[in-house]
């Protein structure tokens, strides 16, 4: 057997590419690229992999990728997201013996959730705003309340139950303590260009896939109207009041996930969506006999926190939201938890 080392980068690689919304591989040309790539390199495929490394890889979609996306993820220095996606690509290629599977996740809404602007209207009928949280008080106020309109489309047409449910939704998640009901601008649209993955990425794991003739799939996560799903393996609240479910945890994900010997974990962003997940993720670790939080591997250089610039010119650097601190928390605490936090260069360790 040959010994897992570090690959060269693949010829078709530019990194200048990493930034480029339009940017999507030809997949015969990719396919018969990695194949190439297998046969000169003298690859096993990934059914021979004695140990087993997964990666996952949180919502690397267009939309939270490039400058042009609805809700695109730049961290405070502006770049987040894209320079991240060149160290995960390289990553990938650089590390092609010893990444046995890929999964990634796709955030995938539809025009009418409880976490969009459209689903509110303030005490006087008006649309509320994004970048703003939703609280209990306000809802029992008066100052927050469904549309009207939702009630036809999510509650067939029983406006009482859906307001006491939107009020039951927020009084759970501030009981809960992660998070408060905050409202994003539209966002990975079901259907349209933001949904889908970045270039890039697209292209490692399809070259990933071929060379090594490894598993690779795409994990759908967001799609109930009426609960936020940051985690890829479960959504926040579960159920509505009257009991009826809102969603459910993917146990299958998170099996496959936790008999794997570690789990790679990148993506966006640090501060939601890649926190949730590995909050969860740590948690059924903890639940395993034995417990096993240390084959969760974090790479640190390759997920970025939601800061979204101010867009008022006359307020340069500041911004409207910033979640860089509770990135940072998050991750100080699943270090603490025995997550390992790597990098996209450092050596792979053996599981």
């Amino acid at each position: 057997m040959i010994a897992p080392r570090e690959l060269p980068m693949p010829e078709h690689y530019h990194a200048d590419r990493a930034a480029c919304w339009s940017h999507q591989p030809a997949p015969a040309t990719l396919a018969a690229a990695a194949t190439a790539w297998a046969a000169r390199h003298r690859i096993r495929p990934a059914a021979r992999d004695q140990r087993r490394i997964e990666l996952l890889l949180v919502d690397l979609q267009r939309d939270f990728c490039f400058p042009e996306g609805a809700l695109f993820v730049g961290g405070r220095g502006g770049r987040g997201a894209v320079d991240d996606n060149d160290r995960i690509a390289r990553f990938i290629y650089r590390n092609l013996e010893r990444i046995s599977g890929i999964t990634l996740t796709l955030d995938t809404h539809h025009p009418h959730q409880i976490f969009f602007p459209d689903f509110w209207v303030d005490g006087e009928g008006r649309l509320l705003r994004p970048h703003r949280e939703v609280t209990a008080a306000e809802i029992r106020a008066g100052a927050a309340r469904p549309h009207p309109e939702m009630a036809a489309i999510l509650a067939q047409g029983d406006r009482e139950w859906l307001e006491r449910q939107a009020l039951d939704y927020c009084e759970r998640l501030e009981a809960a303590g992660k998070y408060r009901l905050y409202l994003w601008p539209p966002h990975c649209l079901a259907g349209g260009d933001g949904h889908a993955l970045a270039g890039v990425i697209q292209e490692a794991r399809l070259f990933h896939a071929w060379a090594r003739g490894a598993r690779t799939e795409l994990v759908v996560k967001g799609e109930s109207p009426l609960t936020e799903s940051y985690s890829a393996l479960s959504p926040e609240v579960l159920e509505a009041h009257d009991g009826r479910p809102l969603g459910a945890a993917n146990r299958t994900l998170i099996d496959r996930l936790l008999s794997a010997d570690a789990v790679v974990v990148a993506g966006q962003a640090a501060s939601h969506c890649v926190r949730a997940t590995v909050e969860d993720l740590l948690a059924a670790a903890a639940r395993r006999d034995p417990p096993s939080p240390g084959k969760i591997w974090l790479l640190t250089d390759a997920m970025s926190p939601v800061a979204v610039p101010d867009p008022d010119p006359d307020r340069p650097g500041t911004f409207l939201a910033d979640f860089t601190a509770a990135a940072e928390t998050a991750l100080a605490t699943f270090h603490a938890a025995g997550a390992k936090l790597l990098t996209t260069t450092t050596p792979l360790p053996e599981p």
